[in-house]
């Protein structure tokens, strides 16, 4: 019984390229700033893969060399008319069509097993940038644009394949056939292999003349798409906007600004590359002549027979052929290897969250203690100025204040999305900075104030990272976020797609999956960023009224917009030049008729 046939399925492994993820992190740490060694070690776990394919190349390129032979053979039998022509001719073209044919097969396996290693080593870079950005800090990702980051995924890495294919293949083929075209040159006449010689420094003289513009204008050309590709971005976000104000022209103005900064940046690489390009085949094609000359003297006094000129016409042409591919290959290896320091930008990052050996909480109550915490982004923006405060066991603690004064600062504090720059904050006795933030974050949830969502169904977003959740879990939840009627409203129910970030459905609504996403992961401990902000009187009723029952036995923490949604709140800490001025709970602070009271009674 025979095997059954692979899949791409059965050939791509996601545990391997996970393996894969590591090994080329490992291999940008140990090469920093060496292109081409980091390229080179990418393979390195593919050696069995590219013999093999090496094996293959040098099979199916058989004709390169081989044909000129026979033709330089059926030459000579054509002038010469010896007696058993009849016989050679035939010998010829059978070995002609042997040496052919071959070539399907042998070219299919060489480019299955290269095509394995290839695509192995595209996806694991990939995955390595993915898995280097979810460690990479929030600092990062507000610093660098999300449509630079995306061209470095995809454009890069791009960019990253066609070099490594280019090397190969070229390397491979200058390397075989250099050497069995000299050796067949250096056999039959030394002084013509002498003349093919003269080619090997040109063509490095002419290397070491480009090869310096050439990374200049494609490091430029990079960095002038990640921009265009940055901007283009900002502006699809911005189409609402810009609808609404009627700035159409003015984007549109904008952003033709950026392209054609691309195509100038982009005529610069090419007009230097094509330059490149033809320099080089005025200086071969030169030598080429002169080889033809030379060669047909040399028949003309009988030194060599009249198929031999067209041997030497035909290796030499191979021969340029060679040396093309090689300079060919320049501007694909200045690309290339901007592609991977571009890369190198992400991977070489050293913003990240590192939480080896540090202690792991199995349990998370939700006591918090900050003790005169002091916060700034920078040396002239402090945010936090000695904040002092305790949050019991299953406290709801709501923040108010005017905008800039410290609410969300607090929030990406207690999720250890950033550090504090002095004092210390405690969790459940534990130093934050001693805890691993990973395991600690398992334990909370947050509903951020702006609602973040993804192309897919409602059911996807709500169950988003959870596993095995019943059908009885999820009405549950849907109930609680108050998503009944929005969810009998949609046409496919909970399996109705939502569009991007939930294009397809309101304010609200969108507020209440993300929500119920939080409700799902049963957390010890929950942040609310103004998340009844985009919702209306009734709706923020009910929200409110879930929020209350969710708050239950779990510590919450509510950044407040509106003070009456508050009202139930353990503890309500007014917030103000970042300094917590009143702390009490709702009545207690009206009572006192301090600040709380007069930003209640502005919002009357």
């Amino acid at each position: 019984m025979s095997k059954p046939k692979k899949t791409a399925t059965d050939l791509f492994n996601t545990e391997e390229i996970m393996h894969e993820q590591h090994e080329i992190l490992r291999a940008f740490k140990k090469h920093k700033g060496k292109p081409l060694r980091i390229l080179l070690s990418f393979f390195k776990p593919h050696w069995k893969k590219l013999v093999a394919s090496a094996f293959f190349f040098v099979l199916k390129s058989c004709p390169v060399w081989a044909i000129p032979l026979i033709v330089a053979e059926v030459v000579d039998i054509a002038v010469t008319r010896p007696e058993n022509a009849v016989e050679r001719f035939i010998i010829c073209a059978v070995i002609s069509l042997v040496v052919i044919v071959q070539n399907i097969p042998t070219h299919m396996l060489q480019i299955k097993y290269f095509s394995l290693a290839k695509r192995d080593i595209e996806a694991g870079l990939r995955g390595a940038m993915v898995r280097k950005l979810q460690q990479l800090s929030i600092g990062f990702h507000k610093e660098m644009a999300a449509g630079k980051i995306q061209s470095k995924v995809m454009r890069d890495v791009e960019a990253v394949e066609a070099l490594a294919s280019q090397l190969f293949t070229t390397v491979l083929s200058v390397c075989t056939n250099f050497l069995i075209t000299l050796g067949i040159v250096l056999f039959t006449n030394i002084y013509v292999f002498l003349m093919f010689l003269v080619c090997i420094p040109l063509a490095v003289l002419l290397r070491q003349l480009f090869m310096k513009k050439m990374r200049e204008s494609s490091k430029d050309f990079r960095v002038t798409v990640e921009n265009t590709s940055a901007a283009v971005m900002d502006m699809i976000e911005l189409v609402p906007v810009s609808r609404a104000h009627a700035l159409e022209k003015f984007e549109i103005r904008k952003i033709t600004e950026n392209v054609v900064d691309v195509a100038k940046s982009g005529y610069r690489f090419d007009y230097i590359q094509n330059l490149f390009g033809a320099a080089h085949w005025v200086v071969f094609a030169f030598f080429r002549i002169l080889c033809l000359i030379v060669t047909g003297i040399m028949a003309y006094c009988g030194f060599i027979t009249v198929g031999a000129v067209t041997l030497y016409q035909s290796y030499f042409g191979d021969l340029i052929g060679q040396v093309s591919s090689i300079i060919n290959l320049m501007p694909i290896f200045a690309k290339g290897s901007e592609a991977i320091s571009s890369i190198g930008e992400i991977l070489y990052a050293y913003d990240v969250e590192d939480n080896s050996g540090k202690h792991k909480l199995k349990t998370l109550d939700g006591e918090y203690t900050f003790e005169n915490v002091h916060f700034k982004y920078d040396e002239h923006t402090p945010v936090l100025n000695g904040l002092d405060l305790k949050v019991k066991k299953g406290e709801t603690v709501a923040f108010v204040g005017e905008s800039g004064a410290g609410k969300t600062t607090i929030m990406n504090l207690i999720i250890g999305f950033n550090k504090a720059t002095s004092g210390k904050i405690t969790i459940d006795g534990h130093d934050i900075n001693d805890l691993d933030l990973h395991e600690y974050r398992k334990h909370i949830s947050v509903v951020p104030q702006s609602t973040v969502l993804f192309s897919g169904t409602v059911r996807d977003n709500i169950t988003y990272g959870a596993r095995k959740i019943s059908a009885k879990q999820l009405n549950e939840v849907i109930k609680m976020a108050r998503l009944e009627k929005v969810v009998e409203s949609l046409p496919n129910g909970l399996d109705t797609s939502i569009g991007e970030h939930g294009s397809k459905l309101s304010g609200g609504q969108r507020q209440r999956i993300a929500i119920a996403r939080a409700i799902i992961r049963n957390p010890s401990v929950i942040i609310f960023d103004e998340a009844t902000s985009a919702l209306d009187s009734e709706t923020e009723r009910e929200i409110q009224a879930a929020i209350d029952t969710l708050s239950m036995g779990r510590t919450t923490f509510i950044v407040a917009h509106r003070l009456s949604t508050i009202r139930n709140a353990d503890k309500i800490a007014v917030m103000r030049d970042g300094v917590c001025v009143e702390f009490g709970t709702y009545d207690e602070l009206m009572e006192k008729k301090g600040e709380f009271y007069h930003l209640k009674a502005l919002q009357a």
